[in-house]
């Protein structure tokens, strides 16, 4: 198992980190098989989306902030209860497929570290099987 750390630079933000999995798929040298990415936090997640505008990961977090406001008359005393919310819209593990010791996305996709509540220093959990 490897463990890759992600500094995030605001409240919410999408980090990409492609080609930090893509090294340790590399540095495996497993011709096939499957890449599993987890996230050990209740208030950010994981997602494949574009990787080449900028402006799709600005429109994500715009519309996922309009859909699930900061501020909304939440009961949970941390004041955090729209990134649990969002977090668990987005999911906490991705599976991507390796072939020839590459990650199998299209030509567009980059896998993103998803974060509603920094800014922090996370982790993630990467496990080639």
């Amino acid at each position: 198992m490897h463990k890759i750390s992600v500094r995030t630079p605001s409240r919410t933000a999408m980090v990409d980190i492609t080609s930090k999995i893509q090294e340790i798929v590399r540095k495996e040298g497993k011709e096939s098989g499957i890449c599993h990415i987890f996230v050990p936090h209740t208030t950010a997640g994981l997602t494949i989306n574009e990787n080449a505008d900028p402006d799709v990961v600005d429109d994500i977090l715009k519309e996922i902030n309009k859909i699930v406001p900061f501020e909304d008359g939440y009961r949970h005393c941390e004041g955090n209860s729209a990134a649990h919310i969002k977090a668990s819209l987005f999911g906490f593990s991705l599976q991507v497929m390796i072939e020839n010791t590459q990650l199998v996305l299209g030509r567009w996709q980059g896998i993103y570290f998803c974060e509603f509540d920094g800014p922090r220093n996370r982790e993630v959990y990467v496990k080639i099987v």
